[in-house]
Parts: structure tokens; C-alpha cells; sequence
């Protein structure tokens, strides 16, 4: 039975046929997470054994990129295979925004549904501005379950019931926890619909400021050595270990199962940390920003017997691949005439094949820089070079990715042909979008 926090898209019910050959997809989407967060990219402070294992026994990414340096065009980019350039939705919506993602889009959940799969959303969507209006609200995109999707604006976070955007949602137990409950969610959706293929996009709350970690959890990390609030945060640090001991019980739920030979599973952010309380590794910036550390994220993708163990890849790849690859994934063509700007790694994924040399683009234009610093500009990165172009005073930077990853030093003045070239590149992909500047 469905309780009443689970919102059916149709009030179907849903049938469970016997198990098919299809794979079963989890898609976790963390909030903010910084590139250099996770123990499997370099952190010895924070403890993700989970994710760690993720990544020892599929392939972690070097060089992934999230669609923009703030969550909503990214989370846009994940659900339409489409840059949010082409779709017009290039900064996060607040509560008084007019625009959302219409559901004219043939989203992803929509396209595996019609191959089969029952499509579960738990956790974050964001992709709506006016709650009151709900144009935009997850229950009108195809979803079978809509489990702990905000009701109303999300900002500064909310992590301890009774939570603020959620007033519908009742607790399960006592001095419920946010992210737990998430992670509970996400288990009872495998258990509902073992016998049937499943979609589940797990989008979790976290670690998006105002921070909050369980207080037992920041109690350890606030005794461990080189704490401290800008790296080594003890409350995100308690936030991540909650995000991350999902991860632990959904592969214990497969197991069980019988479902994790035949389950892939990716885990990536939707734009990198903020600057306050977090580290984005080496890299420059952080949110907001089009510098590496805005826009760089984590990328795991686990799949036993597919997916080869321990594979480290410095092939670039972006938010907006995943929809075509995991169409490829399950046999699914996309529609004719649909427009998708990403291009499937699942031949990179089994390791059949290196991906061509692709350009990605990022556009993000503001009237006014964002509180946390960001500057209205537009990026390119082909091969290892990336210019960003910014949008208010017209200067260009250019950086060579592959010698200087912390974008330390600018060769725009000693290499004018290529910053000229790389310009009208942008410029092409700006009108072939319909950018709006």
C-alpha cells in the first residue's frame, strides 16, 4: 500500500510482473557536493566508505561536469538530455520565479517508462518556481511515485522533522533525519517493485546549505584533527556520512534481492560546493561560479559485470549525457525529432571505446552577480582548453585544463588566435541554442 506521502501520478495501481532482463537504474543526485568531498577523490577528513566502494568496484570520473554552477539548470540538463541554454532556464528558480520545466518535455523518467520501468522520484526537483501555481511540480512529468518532493521554497535547508517545504509529510519515527529518511524511501521503492524493472532518481536535500548534521555525527568529526569551517566542515562533513550511509543500505536492499548484479548505479552533484563551508579539491571557485570548482563534480558509475572495477577516467563527460545513456542502456531510442545536446557514454561506461573529442558549453547569464560571488559569463572547453567569456565587462580567460587544472594562470594575452577562435565557437553554439544574453 502507498501512504499518503507518496504522491501517484495517476492513481494507477501498479502491477509487478515477473522479473525482466532489463537493468534496474538508482540515479543519486547529491546537493552541492563539492569535487573534492569524497574520500575516493582525495579527502581523508569526511568518511565515505560507501561511495568509496561505489567507485572501487565501477569507474570514477576526473573530468565530470555538472550543466551549470547552480542545481535547477543542472537537475533541467539530467531530465531532458537538453542544455538549459536551449530550454531557458539558466539559474536556480526562487520562490517568486514565473518560470518551470513544462511538461511538454518528454523527460527521462517518461522515456524509460514507456520501455517498461516504474519511475520513482525521492527527494529534491526544484525545477518549479511559484509553488502556490505547481505548473512545474514533479506529479505533472510521468512520475509513478513522487515520494518527499518539496511543497514549498527550499532555501536555507531544513533536515530535522517537521520539515518546513514538506508539511505533508508525516513522520516515520522519532527525531526523524531528513536524509535518513530519504535513504528509507528509496529502500521500500526497490522492495515495492523488485519484480518489475525500476527507475529511481534519488535526489537528496544535502549537503545544501544552511548546514545540519545529525549531532552525534558533528560531535565526531568536531574531535578529529584539521577541523575547521571553509574544509573540513563537521557538519557537512556528519551530512555526507548520512548521504553516504544510504548508499551502504541500497546496495545491502540489492543484495537481498537479488537485484545488484543487474543494477547500474550513478552518483554525481548538481554543481560544485560553495566556497563558505566546503573544498572543490584543488580547483578555483566553487558555486556560481564557471571556474572549475562551480561546475567540476564527483561522478561514479557502478555496475558489476558490466562496469570494469577500479577504473579511473579522465574522458570529460556532463550531466546532460546521462539521458542519452541511459536510453542506449536500456534499448531505447529516443523520439523522433527529440532534441538531445548530450551524447551516450555507455560504450565508455562497458569499455568498449573511447569518447570522441566533444566541446560542452555553459551559459550563465545574471543581471546582477549571485550572493555567492558569481559573475554572468558563458564557458567553452574543447580539448584542454576552456575560455570563459564574461557577459559583464567582456573580458575573456583562458586556461590550459590539462597543464594548469587550477586555472591559475590566464593565456588569454598569449593566445589571441585561440581565445578568437574559441569565441566564435561559443558565439555559433549561443545562436544554435537560442541563448538568451
Amino acid at each position: 500500500m502507498i501512504s499518503l506521502f507518496v504522491y501517484p501520478a495517476y492513481g494507477k495501481v501498479l502491477t509487478e510482473p515477473k522479473a525482466a532482463k532489463q537493468p534496474n537504474i538508482i540515479l543519486i543526485l547529491a546537493d552541492d557536493l563539492g569535487y573534492g568531498e569524497l574520500g575516493c577523490y582525495g579527502n581523508t577528513f569526511n568518511q565515505t566508505p560507501n561511495l568509496d566502494k561505489l567507485a572501487a568496484g565501477g569507474m570514477r570520473f576526473t573530468q565530470a561536469y555538472a550543466a551549470a554552477p547552480v542545481c535547477t539548470p543542472t537537475r533541467i540538463a539530467l531530465l531532458t538530455g537538453q542544455h538549459p541554454a536551449r530550454v531557458g532556464i539558466t539559474d536556480y528558480l526562487d520562490v517568486h520565479d514565473e518560470k518551470f520545466l513544462s511538461p511538454d518535455y518528454e523527460t527521462l523518467n517518461e522515456k524509460l517508462k514507456k520501455a517498461g520501468y516504474v519511475t520513482g522520484l525521492v527527494g529534491k526537483w526544484h525545477l518549479t518556481g511559484d509553488y502556490e501555481k505547481r505548473r512545474g511540480e514533479p506529479e505533472k512529468h510521468g512520475w509513478d511515485e513522487v515520494i518527499a518532493s518539496e511543497r514549498k521554497y527550499i532555501a536555507n535547508g531544513d533536515y530535522f522533522y517537521p520539515y518546513f517545504f514538506l508539511p505533508d509529510l508525516a513522520a516515520r519515527g522519532p527525531d526523524e533525519y531528513l536524509t535518513d529518511r530519504l535513504n528509507l524511501e528509496a529502500h521500500d521503492f526497490i522492495q515495492r517493485h523488485k519484480n518489475k524493472p525500476f527507475f529511481l532518481y534519488l535526489s537528496h536535500y544535502a549537503v545544501h546549505t544552511k548546514l545540519g548534521g545529525k549531532p552525534a555525527k558533528v560531535t565526531k568529526y568536531q574531535s578529529q584533527p584539521g577541523v575547521g569551517k571553509n574544509q573540513n566542515n563537521p557538519e557537512l562533513a556528519a551530512m555526507l556520512e548520512s548521504l553516504d550511509d544510504g548508499i551502504g543500505q541500497l546496495q545491502t536492499t540489492l543484495q537481498a534481492n537479488n537485484l545488484d548484479q543487474n543494477t547500474l548505479i550513478i552518483f554525481t552533484s548538481d554543481n560544485g560546493g560553495e566556497l563558505n563551508v566546503t573544498r572543490n579539491g584543488s580547483l578555483r571557485g566553487g558555486k556560481s561560479e564557471l571556474y572549475e570548482g562551480g561546475i567540476r563534480v564527483p561522478f561514479l558509475a557502478y555496475w558489476p559485470n558490466r562496469i570494469k572495477a577500479n577504473v579511473i577516467s579522465p574522458v570529460p563527460v556532463t550531466t546532460a549525457d546521462i539521458y542519452p545513456t541511459l536510453l542506449e542502456v536500456v534499448g531505447v531510442k529516443p523520439t523522433k525529432g527529440q532534441i538531445l545536446d548530450g551524447s551516450s557514454i555507455a560504450a565508455l561506461l562497458a569499455g568498449k571505446t573511447q569518447r570522441p573529442e566533444t566541446t560542452f558549453y555553459w551559459h550563465y547569464p545574471l543581471p546582477k552577480p549571485h550572493f555567492l560571488g558569481g559573475r554572468s559569463a558563458s564557458a567553452i572547453r574543447q580539448g584542454d582548453y576552456k575560455l570563459i567569456q564574461f557577459l559583464d565587462d567582456h573580458h575573456p580567460e583562458l586556461y590550459n585544463l590539462k597543464n594548469d587544472p587550477s586555472e591559475k594562470q590566464d593565456l588569454a594575452a598569449t593566445l589571441p588566435d585561440k581565445v578568437t577562435a574559441l569565441q566564435k565557437e561559443l558565439q555559433k553554439w549561443q545562436v544554435r541554442v537560442g541563448a538568451k544574453m
